[in-house]
């Protein structure tokens, strides 16, 4: 491991910013086990605590692989430990997110790879933290972003993120609606390279309504948006509202190329039983690739990094660089 403050590699690879996360979780250890698997796909620059870094890999037994390293030295001390998030370790992630802020404004890394935070440490140390999707929307002031979810069999994009279950109808507006659907549909076809993309749109209540018996939500704001986007389009790119079984099923199939959720666990459930270790989550509409890990930080295994898996880290990181050498041909 080579401390720096600056990435210096002149590499012809995709420079990758992988941001640690909440340093008392597992992104410290999956960080440095993803790096020895992935080292000669893509340069890294790994933004976080060395000395943090250097005890994962001493408790993970890790060999430390090559790799330049961003030292904030603002984790470690005599009261951290790993399992245990903090105030401190919630503003030591967010000290991270920002540097990496900073690099990516600067063109000194090509993409972000983000491991987990923990939302509850980062509210502790005082600051209104909801994810880092929301985070990232507002630090580079853009506002057509979207949380796509994707693995080897599926790709979801949420309609609503993390809010309460009561809340996700009160917030489907037609504007926000057609917006994330627009999103999508430029997303897939710059970071993906499908040139006519295909969605299909989840009903939110059981079997889609039933045209109105079991809700109205369907009919007053999704059915008036899908047509409205295929007259615009002039041709059927988006289906629906489809019962959601029947469009997840479907979309799993190879149907088509996105399934637009609701809701958060509309979409998470299905990704988590198809193929939970290689999720990762995109975000659409940032002016840079960033992906990130299906999972959350995992204090409860943190001070046992051998049973940490990489793969949904290994995963997004092979995302981000495939999407960010799409995006350069786009």
């Amino acid at each position: 491991m080579s401390l720096k403050n600056n990435p210096t590699s002149k590499s012809s690879k995709i420079r990758i910013g992988l941001t640690i996360g909440d340093p008392a979780g597992i992104g410290p250890v999956i960080a440095l086990k993803a790096i020895k698997l992935l080292k000669q796909q893509a340069a890294f620059t790994v933004i976080g605590d060395g000395r943090v870094l250097t005890q994962a890999a001493r408790l993970g037994k890790i060999d430390l692989p090559s790799f330049e390293c961003i030292d904030l030295n603002n984790a470690w001390d005599k009261k951290f430990k790993f399992g245990s998030p903090s105030a401190q370790s919630g503003m030591a992630s967010l000290g991270y997110l920002d540097t990496a802020l900073k690099l990516l404004k600067n063109s000194e890394i090509d993409c972000l790879v983000t491991c987990p935070v923990s939302k509850e440490a980062i509210n502790l140390a005082g600051v209104k933290f909801c994810g880092h999707t929301e985070y990232l929307a507002r630090r580079t002031n853009s506002r057509q972003i979207v949380m796509m979810l994707v693995n080897d069999k599926i790709r979801f994009s949420l309609l609503t993120r993390h809010l309460p279950l009561n809340d996700v109808c009160r917030n489907l507006k037609p504007e926000a609606v057609k917006r994330d659907l627009l999103s999508t549909v430029f997303g897939l076809k710059e970071l993906f390279l499908i040139e006519k993309p295909r969605l299909v749109v989840c009903g939110i209540n059981p079997h889609a309504s039933d045209n109105g018996v079991i809700g109205t939500e369907e009919g007053k704001v999704l059915l008036p948006v899908i047509k409205s986007l295929n007259r615009k389009f002039g041709s059927s790119v988006i289906t629906g509202p489809l019962s959601a079984d029947v469009a997840i099923c479907q979309a799993a199939s190879g149907k088509f190329d996105c399934a637009i959720a609701a809701y958060h666990d509309q979409a998470l459930i299905a990704l988590k039983l198809t193929g939970f270790d290689r999720g990762v989550n995109i975000t659409l509409g940032l002016p840079f690739v960033r992906t990130s890990p299906l999972h959350g930080t995992a204090f409860d295994i943190a001070e046992k990094p051998v049973l940490a898996n990489p793969a949904s880290l290994v995963s997004a990181i092979q995302l981000a660089i495939k999407c960010t050498l799409n995006r350069k041909k786009a």
